[in-house]
């Protein structure tokens, strides 16, 4: 058998003839385009889109006030040496990051190479934005020639970013930061079902209201606290930017009445940058435990020393109380600590446990799966996603199973936390900062409730 016989039996074993003719026919394909004119020694440079970027650098600081609307924002802060970009600059292409697109595919869509990739993921710290990209994050690419890249703008938000020039050697890496326009909002509402319908109907963003009800998780169980009448108030920030609004920003102050019962609580930002709420004297809204692990759910299942055990039958202590939510609903942990368990246990299922300061500790039962991470060993902190909301174990239904032992004893969370210790307020020494800063903020918000209390009382004539 001559060497040719033998490569058309191994080509008829190995490739099926269907296989052979797509192959023929891709060869031809890929003849005739490397003999089309049109393009330099051969090579072929992929049609490129050229979209004009729709960003302005300027140069401007604006300082936030949240007690009147300022007129303009600051924009990009342009690091030296960097010239400004035209709006209509052609040499720029944009793209913006989709579910499922990759590093190595956006560059080649704009007609740079592996090794162009290399260089810049290479090229310092910041590079590291591009292990994680999401969707909805602008990539703007400066090509002056082609496969030339000049330089690569990240940008994470309208807000913030990465700017990457080329230079000798590599990459030079400057960070870009817009500062938005600051207003703030002021927004009321009573509960006539729940919590966050109420929020719905005043049109109150759901990350808001969230934000607001972690404030008061201290000192209010949102789920058996609220009462149809209570009412709450909400003054908030909201970012603008060049006119258009962005997102929404912190929590400035607010209000609860809850059974008749007033919640203030004030942002405060200390000396050290660390935001906090407190209420009007000083004290910390942010108490030892929160008073539940979960947000908006109902409780299924109380402490109970005597309940019927659902499956057995039997007069069988139930230690903690039983949370019903869908299954995949993050569970936060009630309490600084450390984890000391975080595995399969019998019954229980997915465990976590956490051990706390002064004897305490806190179990939490059933879980789908554990957050990303966690780990034996692992310090938390207050309000920290442990875990997700599952069935396993000897679990009837998705449900979250939290205990509270004090000393090795289980406690009922409900009334155990009344009796516990406030976490850390105002240190004397800064409550003249304290006062200074929220003095003001205190006296709008107040005004603006008055305001609204006026209005209801004296309703406009049509």
């Amino acid at each position: 058998m001559d060497f040719v016989d033998f490569i058309k039996q191994f080509a008829r074993k190995y490739y099926p003839r269907d296989h052979l003719y797509i192959a023929g026919t891709l060869s031809v394909l890929f003849l005739s385009l490397l003999i089309l004119p049109g393009s330099e020694q051969g090579s072929i440079v992929p049609n490129q889109t050229q979209i004009p970027i729709p960003i302005n650098f300027l140069d401007t600081a604006i300082e936030n006030n949240i007690t009147e609307a300022v007129d303009a924002a600051a924009d990009y802060v342009v690091p030296a040496g960097v010239n400004p970009v035209s709006a209509d600059d052609p040499l720029w292409r944009n793209v913006e990051v989709r579910s499922g697109d990759n590093l190595s595919a956006i560059f080649t869509k704009v007609g740079l190479s592996d090794q162009d990739l290399f260089r810049v993921l290479n090229s310092s710290e910041e590079a590291r934005v591009f292990n994680r990209l999401y969707p909805g994050y602008q990539l703007d690419f400066m090509i002056p020639n082609a496969g030339e890249l000049q330089q690569l703008r990240v940008l994470k938000s309208p807000l913030e970013g990465y700017l990457f020039t080329r230079k000798e050697g590599g990459y030079e890496v400057e960070s870009i930061l817009k500062h938005p326009q600051i207003r703030p909002s002021f927004k009321v509402g009573v509960i006539e079902d729940s919590l966050f319908r109420a929020g719905q109907r005043e049109q109150i963003p759901t990350v808001t209201i969230m934000e607001m009800a972690d404030i008061f998780s201290g000192v209010i169980d949102f789920i058996l606290d609220p009462r149809i009448g209570d009412e709450f108030s909400i003054l908030y920030e909201e970012k603008y930017l060049d006119g258009e609004f962005i997102e929404d920003g912190d929590i400035l102050a607010s209000q609860f009445v809850n059974q008749g019962k007033q919640y203030i609580a004030v942002r405060y930002i200390d000396a050290t940058g660390e935001l906090g709420y407190y209420n009007p004297a000083g004290e910390s809204m942010r108490k030892a435990f929160l008073r539940n692990p979960l947000d908006v759910f109902r409780i299924s299942d109380n402490f109970n020393p005597r309940r019927r055990h659902p499956i057995l039958n039997t007069i069988r202590a139930h230690k903690g109380t039983d949370y019903a939510a869908p299954t995949g609903t993050p569970i936060r942990v009630t309490g600084d600590g450390t984890v000391t368990r975080a595995s399969r246990y019998g019954s229980f299922g997915n465990l976590v446990i956490v051990q706390h300061a002064g004897g305490f500790e806190t179990k939490y039962a059933h879980l789908s799966r554990y957050a990303r991470g966690l780990s034996r060993g692992n310090r938390i902190r207050q309000g920290d996603i442990i875990g997700y909301v599952g069935t396993t174990g000897g679990a009837t239904g998705p449900h979250l199973h939290y205990e509270f032992l004090v000393n090795g004893v289980h406690q009922n969370p409900r009334t155990i936390l009344d009796k516990l210790p406030k976490a850390e307020s105002i240190d004397p020494t800064e409550m003249d900062r304290f006062r200074s800063q929220t003095a003001d903020l205190l006296q709008q918000f107040a005004e603006l409730n008055d305001s609204r209390i006026l209005t209801l009382n004296h309703p406009s004539a049509d």
